[in-house]
């Protein structure tokens, strides 16, 4: 999720690429091995071995997206407090490691530390997170994952790299790591397990895919022969279930369009496959910005404009796919004025598509300047 219009521009290319078929670069690599072959992640620090009282998980989520710097933000967080205290919100999601690539809170890692990827813009973390559950807030953290330009610039052999051996860059300008690496595996986990020491009561992981834009021809994806993109991410998932299961709830963020394709079993040419990793994560959480949706969607001229309809047919559409899965959908509604203005009627009228959906678990508000209108609460 970059910015306000994130992954918007990817989406509509992946929308003209349906019907095209993708090469996949297939390259002998010693960096994949089976999760079965694994050794346990070494241990980050002696307080992530203990998961902190939190807040038990609402019956349904209903919550929003905080920014590093609203989170840790005094008189922002104190407004919203304020405003959450018997209210609809019960939950939050904090950014503890964005599309930056940087750990925004005071992390104790050897591993950030080494390469310099702390910025606290969340100070004092701790007790931020247990204001909120003061309030009976359930507290989310959210990490990207492979969209990782610090890790990608310093580690240049964890990097994603082009046909001529340099990084590879996105349209945006940002690096990525390569889900083939091993190195990037356990220091993702390692995040994920202080996160988990701090507080949070879930981890919520984002960018668990290969990119979707940039110079596309020109990026080595370094897949072992015979691997595909989805497969090589489920290698990562089960390494990320397996570890974090018995610590804490983890959810996934995909691109909306993986419930479209739930039955066909089509990967976006990203590697998300929602019937592949619906098994590895307790929610997944499709971000079904109607905003993103392409031209003429289910005939209408806008989808923006008909948020209601748009949510509503990627739940059904997706249901039989779902079903004796260890996941539930939480999807990411929007919460910002792209495609149309998202006044309260328009918010409505998604949380109401999600909510009559007795097999979802909830729904999250994405505004990236975190701007939450009174009627929200």
């Amino acid at each position: 999720m970059f910015g306000q219009y994130r992954d918007a521009f990817a989406n509509l290319a992946l929308v003209l690429a349906f019907s095209a078929s993708f090469l996949l670069v297939s390259q002998k690599t010693t960096d994949y091995y089976p999760s079965a072959h694994y050794r346990p992640a070494p241990k980050a620090t002696e307080k992530a071995e203990v998961k902190k009282k939190g807040v038990a998980k609402p019956e349904i989520i209903r919550g929003l997206y905080l920014t590093a710097y609203s989170a840790g933000n005094t008189a922002y967080r104190q407004d919203l407090l304020a405003k959450m205290k018997n209210s609809r919100i019960n939950s939050v999601v904090i950014d503890i490691k964005d599309y930056s690539g940087y750990i925004l809170y005071n992390s104790s890692l050897p591993q950030v530390q080494e390469i310099k990827a702390s910025k606290n813009r969340i100070p004092e973390i701790e007790k931020i997170i247990q204001e909120f559950h003061d309030l009976g807030i359930y507290v989310i953290a959210r990490q990207t994952v492979f969209q990782d330009p610090v890790l990608a610039k310093s580690r240049p052999d964890l990097a994603f790299l082009n046909k001529n051996g340099g990084i590879w860059y996105d349209h945006k300008g940002l690096a990525w790591t390569d889900p083939a690496k091993q190195e990037v595996w356990e220091y993702n986990l390692a995040i994920a397990k202080e996160a988990v020491a701090l507080g949070f009561d879930e981890i919520n992981f984002d960018y668990m895919r290969y990119p979707s834009d940039g110079n596309m021809a020109n990026l080595n994806y370094n897949l072992p022969a015979g691997i595909s993109k989805s497969q090589m991410l489920n290698e990562f998932f089960s390494y990320l279930s397996d570890n974090l299961s018995d610590k804490t709830i983890i959810s996934i963020d995909t691109f909306g369009l993986v419930l479209d394709n739930a039955k066909n079993g089509y990967d976006l040419n990203i590697g998300q496959v929602l019937t592949e990793l619906s098994d590895h994560f307790d929610y997944v959480c499709p971000m079904m910005y109607p905003s993103h949706y392409p031209l003429n969607y289910l005939g209408f001229a806008n989808s923006a404009e008909h948020p209601g309809p748009v949510i509503a047919h990627g739940l059904k559409i997706s249901k039989e796919a779902m079903e004796n899965k260890r996941a539930k959908l939480r999807p990411w509604l929007q919460a910002f004025n792209l495609g149309a203005v998202y006044d309260s009627v328009k918010i409505e009228a998604q949380i109401k598509a999600v909510e009559d959906d007795p097999d979802t678990d909830g729904w999250l508000l994405w505004n990236a300047r975190n701007y939450y209108p009174n009627y929200i609460f």
